[in-house]
């Protein structure tokens, strides 16, 4: 199994590290660490308020620009005409970079000019602002629709883990060749407390943890993006990489069996997941 993702639109390592709540000179000290380690994915995105962190410890890394893949996020209250690329340009200047690798939607605002929106973003990469563009926590009806707009959508971010189904997703990704990034991949830590998973785990000779991580990365085209603030969790995290060679076909079907109905990201704003 590569450690990367590769579609006409994207090639993107399969892990990557969440920045979602690492800020401050915490945050910038995660992403130098996961850096060190061999990760060579960041996910931040302008809401999160970490920007500049992610961008220092990229900076501090030493690392190659071209050698690390960033992706942020335009939030939903930006999508006005002419907001886009204002925010875009922001997120530039606070990561201190001259391009994303990948720029999504965060989310879907109520009542969405879709048409518009996606053009918009697409002007982003015709201009050599980002490399490619996409989408998060859009559901299947809303994601045919971006789709049926003629811009290439290279991802779609939403919350996936081995509590959650997203076949209906899945279905529409994976003949289009769109990545489907899998953000709280543990469930906010719940999947680490799941009995049925830390028995698998301990058969294993892994952690809970790592077993859901690697549940996911096997699938094709799905990419995760685990937060990790510390060094330890984020070397876990890397090893899982290769666990998920090493599931047996009992072990998948144990994952496989376990309820799918836990969505533990759904705020007021969310669009309505069954469409």
């Amino acid at each position: 199994m590569s450690d990367r993702i590769t579609t006409p639109h994207i090639s993107i390592p399969r892990l990557g590290l969440g920045t979602w709540k690492l800020s401050g000179a915490e945050g910038q000290a995660s992403v130098e660490s996961a850096l060190a380690l061999g990760y060579r994915a960041l996910d931040t995105a302008e809401r999160y308020e970490n920007e500049a962190e992610v961008g220092a410890g990229l900076k501090a890394s030493g690392l190659p620009r071209g050698d690390v893949f960033v992706t942020s996020k335009v939030w939903w209250e930006h999508l006005g005409p002419d907001q886009i690329r204002a925010a875009c340009e922001a997120s530039l200047s606070r990561l201190g970079t001259d391009y994303l690798d990948l720029y999504l939607v965060h989310w879907p605002r109520p009542n969405i000019d879709l048409a518009r929106v996606m053009h918009d973003m697409a002007r982003l990469r015709e201009e050599g602002l980002v490399r490619a563009v996409g989408v998060a926590n859009f559901p299947p009806g809303l994601l045919k629709r971006a789709i049926e707009t003629g811009v290439p959508i290279a991802a779609n971010q939403v919350e996936y883990h081995a509590l959650l189904s997203q076949e209906r997703l899945l279905e529409i990704t994976r003949p289009q060749g769109i990545v489907l990034t899998a953000y709280s991949p543990l469930g906010q830590g719940r999947l680490i407390e799941n009995a049925r998973i830390a028995a698998i785990a301990a058969r294993l000779g892994a952690t809970a943890g790592q077993v859901a991580l690697a549940w996911l990365l096997r699938q094709d085209g799905v990419a995760a993006i685990p937060k990790a603030a510390r060094r330890e969790t984020q070397r876990a995290n890397l090893a899982a990489l290769d666990l998920a060679a090493k599931l047996t076909e009992t072990d998948i079907a144990e994952l496989d069996a376990l309820p799918k109905d836990q969505r533990f990201v759904n705020p007021g704003f969310a669009p309505d997941w069954s469409a």
